[in-house]
């Protein structure tokens, strides 16, 4: 199957160097429809959907193949090769960071510069590292998800937008989460919760800006200053904005943060 039929990979821009944007868990790239427009004049930009999101082609999904966040790097790959692109910039969001940072240690020739949105290598504590959740809180939050995704996503989606104040962007979610396949979903949580990329970070050689958004309850302060911290070329930026989803509830700050580095 080609890859951007299977992806749902959509090409705008009028710039020559390319720019990947990469969606996280329960979206598609709808959700970069706030962001990806302030680059079109200056870049080449590609969106496309997780394999089980979006408008991606369902009969491609295979449990093993996307057992690891590895098979969602492999993907992003196969696109790049696809469209020849070459000195890329990777936009990630949420677990999308740490595919971005997979895909670069495999081909590092290939990316320029990588934007990770809210990323968390690890969302267990383990010692000293503090990722936000007990094993224990992670394991319930994976059975409730289990026996009932579409309530689990109408309780959980509006907590991880954040933004009570404005409750649109939390029934956004809701609705991104309820669209995507419910089998599909139940094992890309397990994939994602579940990872452990720490060891990672030090690899990447690729300059990287994290964005790290306030009272974020699924990639918290401390999540976001060990990812810079083990990044070789890692900086990073704290936004004004709330909650875990900045690209839908502030997308002008996040556009105004990634603009200085990628000129730097």
């Amino acid at each position: 199957m080609n890859v951007l039929a299977r992806n749902n990979v959509k090409v705008k821009g009028e710039g020559a160097q390319p720019m990947v944007f990469s969606h996280g868990f329960g979206c598609d790239q709808n959700m970069w429809r706030f962001v990806a427009p302030a680059f079109e004049q200056d870049y080449r930009t590609v969106l496309f959907d997780h394999v089980g999101a979006g408008g991606s082609e369902l009969a491609a999904y295979d449990r093993n193949r996307y057992a690891t966040l590895d098979g969602y790097a492999d993907d992003v790959l196969r696109i790049c090769h696809e469209l020849r692109l070459e000195q890329t910039v990777f936009v990630g969001h949420s677990v999308s960071a740490m595919v971005g940072v997979l895909a670069a240690i495999k081909e590092p020739e290939r990316f320029a510069r990588l934007v990770l949105i809210g990323p968390s290598p690890c969302y267990i504590n383990d010692g000293e590292y503090v990722g936000g959740f007990s094993r224990e809180d992670i394991l319930q939050l994976l059975e409730s998800l289990d026996d009932n995704y579409l309530g689990w996503s109408s309780t959980m989606a509006p907590v991880i937008m954040g933004n009570p104040d404005r409750p649109e962007l939390g029934s956004e979610l809701t609705n991104s989460f309820c669209r995507m396949d419910p089998d599909i979903a139940k094992q890309f949580a397990k994939v994602t919760f579940l990872s452990d990329h720490r060891a990672d970070l030090p690899k990447v050689k690729t300059p990287s800006l994290v964005l790290q958004c306030s009272n974020d309850v699924i990639a918290g302060d401390a999540v976001g200053e060990y990812v810079c911290r083990q990044l070789p070329a890692g900086q990073l930026v704290r936004l004004k904005a709330t909650g875990h989803c900045p690209n839908l509830s502030a997308p002008e700050e996040t556009i105004a943060a990634m603009k200085p580095f990628l000129g730097s």
